[in-house]
């Protein structure tokens, strides 16, 4: 079953139990995914959908950010719902000690060694995790090992 199939069932499920915060959640999500494949003109992959739904998790974060500093709260708090409806669609992020043992590897593997390499390192990593771990997060690791 891709995503979108489960986002589609789980809004029938969200519909039938009455719990309209979760379910309009969902229907934003099914529509991002939607959009997203009317601009490539096909269906999404699931590494797609998986991208689109980490994108939308990420605003959420910035929004509730935003909202806290303006002490916004009542906004923040809806963000933050809708954050947790979204991360259950999400891969289990990885945690800061396996994050550091693939920053490692990869550094071992492309022979990392300056500033100068951050810019394979990155790239390397981001391909490895694949959306489960935040990008400024991998970024600073990567600056403290490579010794900025």
């Amino acid at each position: 079953m891709s995503l979108f199939e489960r986002l589609t069932e789980d809004m029938k499920t969200a519909m039938k139990a009455g719990e309209k915060e979760r379910l309009s959640t969902i229907r934003l999500l099914r529509g991002y995914i939607k959009n997203q494949a009317i601009d490539k003109r096909r269906d999404l992959t699931e590494e797609e959908e998986l991208a689109v739904l980490s994108s939308a998790a990420k605003k959420r974060r910035e929004s509730i950010q935003a909202y806290k500093d303006a002490g916004r709260h009542d906004l923040a708090d809806k963000e933050s719902r809708e954050l947790e409806v979204i991360q259950q669609y999400l891969p289990q992020p990885l945690s800061h000690e396996e994050l550091d043992k693939i920053v490692d590897a990869v550094i071992a593997q492309t022979g990392a060694q300056t500033i100068k390499d951050m810019g394979k390192v990155m790239s390397a990593v981001m391909q490895e995790v694949k959306g489960r771990a935040d990008g400024k997060e991998i970024n600073a690791l990567v600056r403290a090992k490579l010794g900025v």
